[in-house]
C-alpha cells in the first residue's frame, strides 16, 4: 500500500452555479444527508425553495458530498443525480481515476478512522467545522487499483444488504404504528388527555458553553438531535463532566423518559423519538416527556410517533425546521388500561427483535478497519 495525503488522490470540485439561472432541478442541504450513510438519496427542488445565496456549488452524478459543519454528525455520501449544494458542503471527486478508482472513493471518507481525524481537527465552538486545508492533509494507506476494485465490489455489495435491512426496519416501524392506531386511534366513547397531561414533567434541554473545555470529556451522556437514531438512546457523540451540571442549566432526565427532536433539518423527512435507557442530558433541540406511572414509555413514544405526519406538516422554518411546542403538547392520547398498553408493548418487543438484528447488520463503522489504516 502507498501512504498518501487526501489531496494527492481526491480534489475539490469548485464549479460555481447561479441558482436563479440554471437548468439544474435539485439541491442538497445538510438536512438531506443522513449520518453514516454512504449514499445521498434525499433532495429538494430548487424551484420554489427558500435556499439562500450560499447555495452556489454544482455537483454531478458520481460526486461525493461531505458536510464540513459539525463533523461529529458524519454526514457524507455519494450522489447519483446532478444538483447544487451550499459552500458548507465539499464536492469531491477522484483526482486521477488510475490511482484512486471512483467506486472506492466513498470508503476512504465514510469510515471511523476518517471521522475521528475530522473531529479531532475541527475548528470553532458551537458550530464546529473542518476546513479544506485540514481535510486535504488527511493521510491514509491506499491499496493498488486492482485491490481497490475488489474491495469496492465487496463493500458495495455489503451496502446493498445494509439498505435492504434499513428498509426492513422502516417497514417494521410502519407496522407498529398501524398497530398502535388500530388499538388506540380515535374512537367514539374513549377518554383522552393531552400529551402534556400524561406526563410528570415536560422539559427542554440546553448546551453548556463550548468555551469551557472543562465541561466536556466526562462521564455524563449528552444527547443531541443527531444522536436520536433508534428506539432507545443511552449516549451520544459528546460527554459532559459533573462540573457542567453543577455550573450550568444542563440537567439529567431519568431513564424511561421519551425524548423528541423538535428542532432539526431532519424534520423535513422524519420525527426522531426515543426512550432513554439510562439518565442522560439533552440539548435545546429536544424535549423530554417523563410519563406518569399509569402510562408506559413505549405507549407515550408511539402516541407521538403515530402523529408524525401531522406534526411534520406543521413544522415552522426558522433557522432550521422547528416543531411548535403547543402542537406537540396537545397531542390527544387515549387513556388506555395498563393491560392494553402491555399488550401493545409485547407487540413492540417482538418487533424490536427483528429490528435489533437488522440494526446490527446495518452498522457502517466496521468499514473503517477494512479500507484504511
Amino acid at each position: 500500500m502507498e501512504n498518501v495525503k487526501l489531496c494527492d488522490v481526491i480534489r475539490r470540485a469548485n464549479i460555481k452555479v447561479d441558482k436563479d439561472n440554471t437548468d439544474l432541478v435539485y439541491y442538497v442541504g445538510g438536512e438531506h444527508i443522513e449520518s453514516e450513510n454512504i449514499r445521498v438519496s434525499n433532495r429538494g427542488l430548487i424551484a420554489g425553495s427558500t435556499i439562500g445565496p450560499m447555495f452556489y456549488y454544482g455537483f454531478k452524478s458520481g460526486d461525493f458530498l461531505l458536510v464540513s459543519r459539525n463533523p461529529h454528525l458524519r454526514k457524507a455520501g455519494l450522489v447519483d443525480f446532478d444538483g447544487i449544494c451550499s459552500e458548507k458542503t465539499f464536492v469531491l471527486e477522484t483526482a486521477d481515476p488510475k490511482k484512486l478508482i471512483p467506486q472506492f472513493l466513498p470508503f476512504i471518507l465514510q469510515n471511523e478512522r476518517f471521522w475521528k481525524y475530522a473531529y479531532q481537527n475541527r475548528h470553532g465552538s458551537t458550530n464546529t467545522f473542518i476546513n479544506w486545508s485540514t481535510l486535504a492533509n488527511y493521510r491514509f494507506e491506499l491499496p493498488d487499483p486492482d485491490t481497490q476494485r475488489n474491495l469496492a465490489t465487496v463493500l458495495w455489495s455489503i451496502n446493498d444488504t445494509i439498505e435492504a435491512y434499513r428498509k426492513l426496519i422502516a417497514a417494521t416501524d410502519e407496522l407498529v404504528k398501524s398497530q398502535f392506531i388500530d388499538m388506540f386511534g380515535k374512537r367514539d366513547g374513549a377518554i383522552y388527555c393531552t400529551l402534556e397531561e400524561c406526563c410528570v414533567s415536560v422539559t427542554g434541554g440546553s448546551t453548556p458553553s463550548m468555551k469551557h473545555e472543562e465541561y466536556f470529556g466526562g462521564e455524563v451522556p449528552f444527547i443531541k438531535s443527531g444522536d436520536v437514531k433508534a428506539d432507545y438512546v443511552s449516549s451520544g457523540a459528546l460527554w459532559l463532566t459533573q462540573l457542567a451540571l453543577d455550573e450550568t442549566t444542563a440537567k439529567y432526565v431519568p431513564a424511561g423518559t421519551v425524548v423528541v427532536v423538535t428542532r432539526s433539518g431532519i424534520l423535513k423527512h422524519n420525527l426522531p423519538v426515543a426512550i432513554t435507557s439510562n439518565p442522560v442530558v439533552i440539548n435545546q433541540d429536544l424535549k423530554a416527556f417523563e410519563p406518569k406511572p399509569e402510562f408506559s414509555p413505549q405507549y407515550i413514544a408511539w402516541a407521538i410517533r403515530s402523529r408524525e405526519d401531522e406534526l411534520l406538516s406543521k413544522t415552522r422554518v426558522m433557522t432550521v425546521d422547528n416543531i411548535e411546542s403547543k402542537d406537540l403538547y396537545e397531542i390527544p392520547v387515549m387513556i388506555a388500561s395498563r393491560e392494553d398498553q402491555e399488550q401493545f408493548a409485547a407487540f413492540v418487543r417482538q418487533s424490536d427483535k427483528s429490528k435489533f438484528a437488522a440494526l446490527k447488520s446495518s452498522n457502517l463503522n466496521f468499514w473503517g478497519c477494512l479500507v484504511t489504516r
